[in-house]
């Protein structure tokens, strides 16, 4: 039998990013010092939030949320999951367009029509 979780009203379930165990200068840290991460991916979004528009977050998004209010979920032992209500996610990480790739198509576009408007 699979069992999942299906978030209800304005909640999603989140898979936290593991928590690091090293500092940027290469410290390695005791278990007991571990840096808190509140950085996640998004597992599953709930009905209601999937359609409001003022939301826009979708499954796999990864995001930045505040752990006050989670609920830790059990359910996997190699997983850390939480539901955690819309409020509490603060950002979502975006990549940014490749605007150079499409900077350079549209000038070819605009020398095109100019070309053929002689």
């Amino acid at each position: 039998m699979n069992d999942f979780i299906e978030p209800l009203g304005m909640t999603i379930l989140i898979r936290k990013d593991e928590g690091r165990q090293m500092t940027k200068g290469g410290i390695v840290l005791p278990d007991q010092a571990e840096i808190p991460t509140i950085t996640g991916r998004i597992v599953e979004v709930s009905a209601q939030i999937e359609r409001d528009e003022d939301f826009p977050v979708r499954k796999y998004d990864k995001v930045l949320f505040n752990p006050r209010n989670a609920i830790p979920v059990d359910l996997e032992s190699d997983n850390v999951l939480f539901v955690v209500p819309i409020e509490d996610v603060v950002a979502v990480f975006r990549r940014a367009p490749d605007t150079s790739r499409s900077a350079h198509s549209s000038d070819d576009d605009v020398s095109d029509r100019l070309d053929s408007d002689d």
